[in-house]
């Protein structure tokens, strides 16, 4: 009976071994996804301040059309 124990107990060594290994690739690839998509939000946001700087030709953009 001691005997089966301890494989039981290998078993779950194994396979809790197997999980951490999988979680960590996982936490890998969205650490990597992470890292592209704050690279993207960075572009758009300087993409997004020198079209306003650009476009603006000293006129205010958030103001109301004069027919409202």
């Amino acid at each position: 009976m001691n005997e089966d124990r301890i494989i039981e107990l290998e078993i779950k060594a194994a396979y809790q071994e197997d999980l951490l290994q999988e979680l960590n690739r996982i936490v890998g690839q969205q650490q990597q996804q992470i890292d592209r998509l704050e690279a993207t939000c960075r572009l758009l946001n300087e993409r997004i301040k020198s079209l306003s700087t650009e476009g603006s030709g000293g006129e205010n953009v958030d103001e109301v059309p004069p027919h409202y």
